[in-house]
């Protein structure tokens, strides 16, 4: 494959191994005729995206006693980033049911085009070539069961244009931190042709636009962030991971609510002297005021006590050591 496939000037480096593997050496290339079908249902299903000029063909051998997928073939008539997603889509259909594959996703197929889970197989702007892959297998399907391909759709198409769901633009635009409709046409091709999903006032009316999702992107992304903030700022309310300062707050508390009650009642007290990292423990350092210095249950009875609670209420591994 060129390497001038790659749209808008996008990094080689943004491809996923995986990616540039099957676009070199497809998989699962190839053609299937009544010869190779036997006593299997074989199924040819053409798919045509209108918003870049690819296509794609499906080839199903079905076993019509059980509707599973033996065989799955493509040919691909487009850039690389569609081979590659026509492949893994052809290869994700194999031994399932019809019905189960019709739950295979245009998500579904790029995510399994990752080297890594959290690192997108392809730059933003090509994610519609897995869109292609995902409708053709609708199309096969409503040859195979004889009813309309429009008959299985149940995610919420926003560009009919481009045929890029609501999912897929929500995901896009966090994915990669998109901040106007015109970086959502780039990434997507969605508002791209028509431009009647873009905003109100199209020459046709829709429920939603894609202005209206950027603003709910935007907001469900500030408040990711805003979340995620706090957490660090505080942690995740665990002994581990909490500041220095917040730990001997908590000590303190205990101490305060459980222990210094029972020591004053009989004339003495216990100072929090310090808290030690010890090889994956805490070491809590105390000094005993007052009578509990000279007591001679102060490094026994006491000093498990006040061990015991701190370990149960902080739900960490601490030791409190006498200074």
């Amino acid at each position: 494959m060129a390497r001038d496939d790659l749209i808008g000037g996008a990094l080689w480096e943004e491809y996923s191994t995986e990616v540039q593997r099957r676009m070199n050496d497809p998989i699962n290339m190839g053609e299937l005729t009544e010869a190779d079908a036997g006593e299997d249902k074989l199924v040819i299903a053409d798919f045509g995206a209108e918003s870049c000029g690819d296509a794609v063909r499906l080839y199903w051998l079905i076993d019509p006693a059980t509707d599973t997928i033996k065989v799955s073939k493509f040919k691909s008539f487009g850039c690389g980033t569609a081979i590659a997603s026509s492949d893994m889509m052809a290869e994700l259909c194999m031994g399932k049911t019809v019905d189960d594959a019709l739950k295979i996703t245009n998500i579904d197929v790029e995510k399994a085009l990752r080297d890594d889970p959290d690192v997108p197989a392809v730059p933003g702007q090509k994610m519609h070539c897995s869109v292609m892959a995902y409708d053709v297998i609708k199309k096969a399907a409503s040859i195979y069961k004889g009813v309309d391909m429009e008959s299985f759709e149940d995610e919420f198409i926003i560009c009919e244009c481009a045929r890029i769901t609501q999912d897929t633009i929500m995901e896009v635009i966090k994915l990669n931190k998109l901040k106007s409709v015109e970086e959502i046409t780039d990434y997507t091709k969605a508002g791209g042709f028509c431009k009647s999903c873009v905003k109100e006032g199209g020459h046709e009316k829709k429920d939603v636009y894609l202005v209206d999702l950027l603003e709910q992107a935007l907001e469900e992304m500030a408040a990711e962030d805003k979340s995620r903030k706090i957490i660090e700022a505080k942690g995740d309310g665990t002994f581990e991971s909490m500041g220095l300062v917040q730990k001997i707050k908590a000590v303190e508390s205990i101490l305060e609510e459980y222990i210094r009650p029972t020591l004053k009642a009989d004339g003495g007290d216990v100072e929090l002297l310090d808290i030690v990292e010890n090889e994956g423990k805490w070491d809590v350092l105390i000094k005993y005021q007052g009578e509990c210095m000279s007591c001679s249950m102060n490094t026994t009875t006491t000093l498990a006590g006040i061990e015991d609670m701190l370990n149960f209420k902080l739900k960490a591994p601490i030791k409190v050591i006498v200074t």
